[in-house]
């Protein structure tokens, strides 16, 4: 397997294991619940990951639907068919979320959660939403502001640096402010935002921002805000305000959510 390979493979694991967990489900289920689909109706998951909210989205439309996955990793595709085998309402296609795989006005709903940061021009992938979407067809985006997180950490000026560096990791950080007045210059209307926060104050592996601080931190060092021992020092820190009862985590994801 080649290293390209192995990265993708194990990005799919790393995915099936956060889905997993309460918060993620939780933002799941509220994205279904601002989703509102009905049976009978063709959706398109853009970013579909590992199939989590694929699944959800195809036993809401039933048989009748038809809910189409699309991501650019297959090994993403190749989990979420396992997922939705058993769900003749699901295809998939290993694509790009600026070409979407859908004649015009032919889709009910869309959705896209925690793509558009790794996407160079969003403009470009809204306006195709917009492209397949059917006249008052909806769409729901769900997005991280990595820089309003809260950590309580022994050295603010170094947590800064670290989730700093995510900006150069990423095409289009600091999305969440931009994306209500790309919506409306795209032609979408009763556009509708709402915080989804994630909130931990202990730091275990069955909460999200374990694994994210080992990601983000992971990061970092790349980026060479720190080296290999200065990072395990952070991390450390952090396990020992987990072990005292003062950890503290927070972010905000953003729900968009409009009409055509």
């Amino acid at each position: 397997m080649s290293e390209s390979s192995k990265s993708a493979a194990a990005e799919a694991q790393e995915l099936e294991r956060s889905y997993k967990l309460a918060e993620i489900v939780r933002q799941r289920q509220r994205t279904l619940e601002v989703l509102s689909l009905k049976s009978g109706e063709r959706v398109l998951d853009v970013g579909c990951g590992v199939g989590f909210l694929t699944h959800g989205m195809a036993l809401k439309v039933g048989e009748a639907g038809q809910i189409i996955g699309i991501d650019k990793n297959p090994e993403m595709i190749s989990h979420a068919q396992k997922r939705c085998e058993s769900l003749r309402q699901t295809g998939f296609h290993v694509g790009d979320a600026a070409q979407l795989p859908a004649e015009n006005e032919t889709v009910d709903a869309v959705s896209c959660t925690q793509v558009l940061l790794y996407v160079t021009d969003v403009s470009k992938v809204i306006a195709e939403m917009m492209r397949v979407l059917k006249p008052g067809g909806r769409i729901v985006i769900v997005e991280t502001d990595w820089r309003g997180v809260v950590l309580n950490s022994a050295d603010d000026d170094l947590t800064k640096q670290i989730f700093a560096a995510w900006d150069s990791a990423v095409p289009s950080p600091n999305l969440p402010v931009h994306l209500r007045t790309l919506l409306k210059k795209h032609g979408f209307s009763k556009i509708q935002v709402e915080a989804v926060p994630i909130l931990n104050t202990e730091y275990s592996p069955s909460n999200f921002s374990h694994g994210m601080m080992e990601w983000i931190t992971k990061n970092a060092e790349k980026q060479g805000v720190f080296n290999k021992t200065q990072r395990k020092a952070f991390l450390a820190d952090l396990e020992e305000r987990g072990r005292s009862d003062s950890y503290f985590f927070c972010v905000n994801r953003f729900l968009f959510s409009a009409k055509k």
